[in-house]
């Protein structure tokens, strides 16, 4: 028999591996195997009264018990590490196992044996059991059901605090803080001391049904809190409410409140706090001493099976925690903009009169319609009714409008021709405010949506051989009546040529020979 105990406390005294061998008269291999895989599985001097020879036997080598009935025995290292990831159950485990020991002609355990033997091994020697909870896979969240309290320094008043509570399911880890209220802002910033308490995000948010998180949860409609939503997106979450009125959906934060209100909420009952951050700190000193207190059934504690078991699975967090924003609902106005706290913003004006939802944050004004974001702005602080249009969002008529400016006039009638660049020239020159001038020639610009600029530039020919002062009114009447003369020549070429359109025939007498 191998003295395990012996070896270990032998060691630790210092003596070497040939006394070791000599003393327990096993060989240095054996002695060097079995100190190498106590070290590697934490077994440390000086040892517990119960770590006998066969304990630490089934401790080092829990396969060979199970190698003793003719099976193949299981890796149990390999089974824990493989439930830690997605997906991966201990049926899919069995099932690879079943076709390993057919490969390699093995009897294999049963399914039932499996799962018995994993769950023995997991309560025993690891500090979770990952049959039922993957980890860094849950977040459960909830509000305690009982209250603390602060004093008010001016009146005395005991005001209520609330405890907001979030527990993984797989460690049993938990974090508590205190808040004034249990509206949204607070909400999601305990989300944010969580996530940064346990260092990294989880795949699933189990919240309850409150209005904060759900604005509506039926068997057919699950609708999000729009902001407690874009928390989740920004964490790379999902949210997934439990049942109305099902607990169970969500035990471990249902476990944890009740807890956590004994140790936490019942044992800070004769503390006085006169703010918040008072009654946080004693808060979390409290959890602390409850995230380290000792498992009853197994070795280890919430803490410890964190940081063994859970830890490396969470996903980082980024690099600033979200920051939130407000969202509200408006109807896109005539003018293509929306009113957001008497500043307004522009949207595309195809959008005219739809109901569009808009994000707020503290330097972005952000307009969405049907989740697809249709302008972006920033945000307009100051004096009231100010007005923030972006050119794209305009219909064409009113671009043309707004880029009014002689610059843009001069430009214009250059791409038009040089007679038209003297008119635009003289209008610009001789009208008694430039905006009346800029007037003009939007009128004239306007022709071109029914004249060409060969039929412009024709007429600006025109009207300066005609008169030193030419005006717009009579340039657009010269180009009306060029039109229609264009139009009556057109006409009248056409007939011509259809009147002189015929050729030579010969009649009957010209074949009967009457016609000489």
């Amino acid at each position: 028999m191998i003295h395990y105990r012996k070896i270990l406390e032998l060691h630790d005294e210092g003596i070497s591996l040939r006394g070791i061998s000599v003393s327990t008269g096993n060989s240095r291999q054996k002695v060097t195997e079995v100190i190498d895989l106590a070290k590697k599985k934490g077994v440390i001097c000086p040892l517990e009264e119960e770590m006998s020879d066969q304990w630490l036997e089934e401790f080092l080598y829990p396969e060979t018990t199970l190698e003793a009935s003719g099976r193949k025995p299981l890796d149990f290292e390999y089974i824990h590490k493989e439930l830690a990831k997605p997906n991966v159950t201990l049926s899919l485990l069995h099932h690879e196992y079943e076709i390993e020991c057919r490969a390699n002609h093995k009897i294999p355990y049963s399914y039932r044996s499996f799962v018995r033997h994993y769950s023995k091994y997991a309560d025993k020697y690891k500090a979770t059991l990952r049959i039922r909870r993957k980890p860094g896979e849950i977040m459960e969240v909830d509000w305690a059901g009982s209250t603390a309290s602060i004093i008010d320094r001016d009146t005395g008043e005991r005001l209520k605090a609330y405890i907001f509570v979030a527990t993984l399911p797989c460690s049993q880890l938990s974090y508590a803080e205190a808040t004034l209220s249990m509206d949204l802002s607070s909400w999601v910033t305990a989300h944010n001391h969580a996530y940064k308490y346990f260092g990294g995000s989880t795949q699933i948010i189990v919240p309850d049904n409150l209005k904060a998180s759900v604005t509506k949860h039926t068997t057919r409609d699950l609708v999000l809190n729009p902001t407690y939503r874009e928390m989740a997106d920004y964490y790379n979450t999902i949210v997934m409410p439990a049942r109305v009125r099902a607990p169970k959906d969500k035990p471990s934060v249902e476990g944890s409140v009740g807890v956590i209100s004994t140790w936490i909420i019942a044992a800070l009952r004769n503390t006085q706090c006169f703010s918040i951050d008072e009654l946080n700190k004693e808060v979390w000193k409290k959890l602390d001493e409850f995230n380290q207190r000792p498992f009853t059934r197994k070795q280890g504690c919430r803490l410890s099976a964190f940081e063994e078991e859970e830890k490396f699975a969470l996903s980082p967090l980024p690099n600033a925690p979200y920051k939130m924003s407000q969202w509200k609902t408006a109807k896109v106005r005539p003018d293509y903009h929306v009113s957001v706290e008497s500043m307004f913003y522009s949207v595309p004006y195809e959008y005219i009169n739809r109901e569009v939802e808009i994000k707020l944050s503290d330097n972005l004004i952000e307009i969405f319609f049907n989740h697809m974001r249709i302008a972006s702005h920033k945000r307009l602080h100051g004096k009231f009714g100010q007005l923030a249009t972006i050119r794209d969002h305009m219909p064409d008529n009113h671009k043309l409008f707004v880029d009014q400016t002689p610059e843009a006039a001069i430009e214009w009638a250059e791409s038009i021709g040089p007679f038209t660049l003297d008119i635009v020239q003289y209008i610009l020159n001789t009208a008694q405010a430039e905006k009346q001038g800029l007037q003009s020639v939007f009128s004239l610009k306007k022709s071109e949506r029914r004249y060409t600029k060969y039929e412009i530039e024709r007429a600006c020919k025109m009207i300066t051989s005609i008169t030193n002062r030419p005006t717009v009114k009579s340039l657009q009447t010269l180009l009306k009546n060029n039109k229609k003369n264009d139009a009556e020549q057109e006409l009248k070429r056409k007939t011509e040529m259809k009147e002189n359109n015929y050729g030579f025939t010969r009649g009957t007498a010209y074949y009967k020979g009457m016609d000489q």
